[in-house]
């Protein structure tokens, strides 16, 4: 018998003893919670890992990319208020197995486009009978009509319906991805809180947030390790294939990460089915009302009444708070009050200049997250694997630190709200100067024969030099090829006027050079693939200053959230928290993707043409794509710089009116009180 079938939902002896005990024990859950938010931020996180690579398979911009990364946000968003304070109605552990489901189901859904999708062609211009690179990218004498009608011959209708069928279920799974993670944490962390010790609750949380937040880091892991695989390796056609992992046109097997992670998911949704609605509390028999009880009596004697016991004409500022009467409201009631009591918490000066400067730091955070791989690409020529690798071996690790010194700080310094402000102001400081230095930390993009440096405009035949004339080049065709000796690039074998094509084989990787290229000093060999950075010594340098700025911003994360706290009436902390997310969300990590990969779509200076219509950007302006990026970042730091300045600078003035009435008081209690105050400051502000 179920704990749902005894009277008021709670667990009778009889229905616990017919249950295995195993699932009663508040510590197991702490263990598969902190799995499930692993594998579930893993999820999540995956696809900021892939997005170059998604971006290259099917055609994308950076916009659309920046869109489609953040659009997991919008079903969160839509719900998560609405869990937040109904959530105590419903068995939570099962909700949270439910939710964990679509999740892994909509990580499922990731990978379908692979499946329906056409072997990936990094040559659209040879024949599909033919191996790719074959002859048809070489100069040889065609009548100009031949090649493109092979590039053009795949662009039909049913060509254009398959492809925005791969882009809305691409969407439609990251919508899903949202949804199923509205339930996870916030129950989670409720049904922990209810169950555990008083004195073990921090513990706990302490170590859930501790696993959990190694989720990300992890996803980067994860695409580091499948994107060094090929897309296709569950197909690979006939004779392998000739790129290398640094070849602009390699893409990895992004969909590969998302069956595993969608795996772990359901693995770990599996024990929630198990766990009771409610459980004994740890060590004692107390249930949540003896709790809540204590609680009550404890608000009596300091001379106010429970909730249940306000009677009708108490003051409604007092009976508006959320956290007391939302389990009692009906959705459309809950509906009425949300509005009042939202404009009432965004009144507060505090709260709302805090959640301002928490929302420049996330829409910081998420284009950072998103396109950090995609600059470290293009900027110093490095993989989509060795990017990863570096975001997750350096600033992940050094942003957890952050998180953790933040706490630390907070705690065995005993930080009241003014030294919070403080502590956040240099905080927001630092972390802009160390990313001033960013600026010049990155080479101008390197010639590309034929290619004008001007954003939209698009190569020509009567743009290359006159070396190919003779031959019959599609404009479409991308193949890059690198003249060493004036590191010189060209989009393909033909625009150098490449005749013939040699494989050089090794132990380990085959090496295609093309010779007899009337466009290079010599007539060659000229490698395939695009030219190195100059720059790319320069790459651990950056990331370590990205890491430490990361470091140094996150130490704020705990005062601000202290902050947040301290800067509402008692009875509208839940509501504020509540609110805050719900503003992250639609202020910063909603818009922040987009906003990020449109300024990046700006820099480029020649876009595919695919089917008639712009697709993935091939090339980009170096310099223009490092200033407006890290100018992006800098203008978030800089709002939150200010916002915390402002804070301090409210925080000050509040004392400064303390301080005149408490002058102008004479009464003795009073003075006492006042007298009292900085003895009891250390233990109320800790968090």
């Amino acid at each position: 018998m179920g704990t749902e079938d005894t009277p008021g939902g709670k667990a009778s002896p009889d229905s616990q003893d017919s249950r295995p005990s195993v699932f009663h024990n508040i510590k197991l859950f702490v263990l598969c919670h902190s799995l499930l938010q692993l594998a579930q931020l893993m999820i999540s996180g995956y696809l900021k890992s892939s997005i170059s690579t998604v971006e290259k398979r099917f055609g994308l911009s950076s916009q659309t990319s920046g869109l489609l990364a953040s659009f997991n946000e919008v079903g969160n968003t839509a719900l998560i208020v609405f869990v937040s304070y109904f959530g105590s109605r419903v068995h939570r552990p099962r909700m949270i197995g439910c939710g964990a489901v679509l999740v892994s189901l909509a990580g499922l859904l990731m990978t379908v486009p692979h499946f329906i999708s056409e072997p990936y062609r990094y040559d659209h211009t040879s024949p599909e009978d033919m191996p790719q690179d074959f002859k048809a990218s070489l100069c040889l004498p065609t009548t100009p009509t031949q090649t493109p009608a092979i590039s053009n011959g795949s662009c039909s209708s049913y060509t254009e319906a398959r492809h925005l069928t791969v882009v809305g279920i691409l969407f439609l799974a990251q919508t899903l991805l949202g949804v199923g993670t509205v339930p996870i944490q916030p129950f989670g962390i409720s049904y922990i809180d209810d169950f555990a010790h008083n004195s073990n609750s921090p513990l706990y949380l302490g170590i859930l947030f501790a696993l959990t937040i190694t989720g990300p880091v992890t996803a980067y892991g994860l695409g580091s390790l499948m994107l060094r695989l090929y897309v296709d390796i569950d197909r690979m056609p006939e004779g392998g294939i000739s790129l290398t992992t640094k070849d602009p046109r390699w893409v990895g097997a992004w969909w590969l990460g998302f069956l595993i992670a969608a795996g772990l998911v359901a693995l770990a949704a599996t024990p929630y089915f198990f766990f009771p609605r409610e459980m004994p509390k740890e060590k004692h028999e107390l249930h949540f009302r003896r709790k809540f009880s204590a609680i009550a009596s404890s608000a009596v004697s300091k001379g106010r009444k429970p909730p249940s016991e306000r009677s009708p004409g108490e003051s409604p500022e007092k009976q508006d708070g959320l956290a007391q009467v939302a389990p009692d409201l009906t959705v459309i009631q809950f509906i009425k009050v949300f509005p009042r009591v939202l404009l009432r918490t965004l009144r507060h000066p505090i709260f709302l200049l805090v959640v301002l400067a928490q929302v420049c730091t996330s829409s910081l955070v998420a284009g950072l997250t998103i396109f950090l791989p995609k600059f470290l690409e293009r900027q110093f020529s490095v993989t989509a694997s060795y990017a990863n690798l570096l975001i997750g071996s350096i600033s992940g690790p050094m942003a957890i630190l952050g998180m953790v010194a933040g706490g630390v700080l907070v705690k065995c310094l005993h930080l009241g709200p003014m030294r919070c402000s403080i502590l956040c102001l240099l905080g927001a400081l630092f972390s802009l100067l160390l990313g001033l230095p960013l600026f010049f930390m990155g080479c101008s993009t390197h010639q590309i024969a034929g290619i004008l440096h001007q954003p939209g405009t698009q190569p020509g035949p009567g743009l290359f030099p006159g070396c190919m004339e003779p031959c019959s080049c599609a404009s479409d065709d991308f193949n890059p090829v690198c003249d060493p000796s004036t590191h010189v690039e060209y989009i393909t074998p033909c625009h150098a006027g490449c005749a013939s094509r040699v494989v050089q084989e090794t132990l380990d990787k085959s090496q295609v050079f093309y010779t007899n290229c009337s466009c290079v000093v010599g007539g060659g060999p000229v490698p395939a693939g695009s030219c190195d950075s100059a720059c790319s010594h320069l790459v651990l340098p950056f990331m370590f200053l990205v890491g430490l700025g990361a470091t140094v911003a996150c130490v704020t994360n705990t005062p601000s959230f202290m902050l947040i706290l301290r800067g509402v009436k008692k009875e509208d902390k839940t509501l504020a928290v509540g609110i805050q997310f719900m503003l992250l969300r639609v202020l910063a990590w909603i818009p922040s993707p987009v906003i990020h990969g449109s300024a990046i779509d700006t820099t480029c200076v020649h876009w595919a043409q695919r089917c008639g219509r712009r697709a993935v950007c091939r090339y980009y302006d170096h310099d223009l794509f490092r200033n407006r990026f890290i100018g992006l970042q800098s203008f978030f730091k800089t709002g939150t710089l200010v916002c915390f300045a402002l804070v301090l600078a409210v925080l000050r003035q509040q004392d400064k009116e303390a301080g005149t009435k408490a002058t102008a008081c004479s009464s003795g209690p009073e003075q006492q009180l006042l007298m009292s105050g900085p003895e009891k400051k250390p233990e109320d502000s800790r968090v």
